[in-house]
């Protein structure tokens, strides 16, 4: 999704996690990790698929407290170790077609967070933002905070 009307499509969160790169690219890289923060609080993650490699597919059940599931699923199109992972994103039923990029920086003993997520046209990218994108992951990446205080 690379091209150049692309920032219009993105939403973009930043963070700096008080944890080294090596300690926040396991979290995002081993499902024995991911379980413990994936999804908005007061949810459960299940880790169907984990295949961490280029054109590797994941899949994950994120229930909610009453019961709903959600289905997250992706293939991944780019890994650079402790630097970059790109993968496709669906959140059936809520978002899909979308692109994930998390990027990672080190900054001495903590790691500067970015992430986008790249929506197939501008009115999908407002529509997303207009349904609580922030707040969502806001709320994940807290418990991947909480997660990499006690790792």
């Amino acid at each position: 999704m690379n091209d150049a009307n692309a920032a219009n499509r993105t939403l973009t969160i930043n963070r700096v996690f008080k944890a080294p790169i090596r300690t926040v690219w396991e979290a995002w890289s081993q499902p024995q990790h991911i379980v413990n923060w994936w999804g908005p609080k007061g949810m459960d993650t299940k880790v169907i698929q984990h295949d961490f490699r280029v054109g590797g597919s994941w899949e994950y059940v994120m229930k909610m407290p009453d019961d709903r599931e959600f289905i997250a699923e992706g293939v991944y199109s780019e890994i650079v170790e402790l630097a970059r992972i790109i993968t496709s994103a669906n959140f059936k039923p809520m978002t899909e077609g979308v692109e994930l990029q998390v990027l990672l920086q080190e900054d001495g003993d903590h790691t500067e967070f970015t992430f986008n997520v790249v929506h197939p046209t501008e009115e999908y990218c407002k529509q997303q933002e207009e349904m609580g994108f922030y707040n969502g992951w806001v709320s994940v990446f807290d418990r991947l905070e909480e997660f990499l205080l006690e790792a």
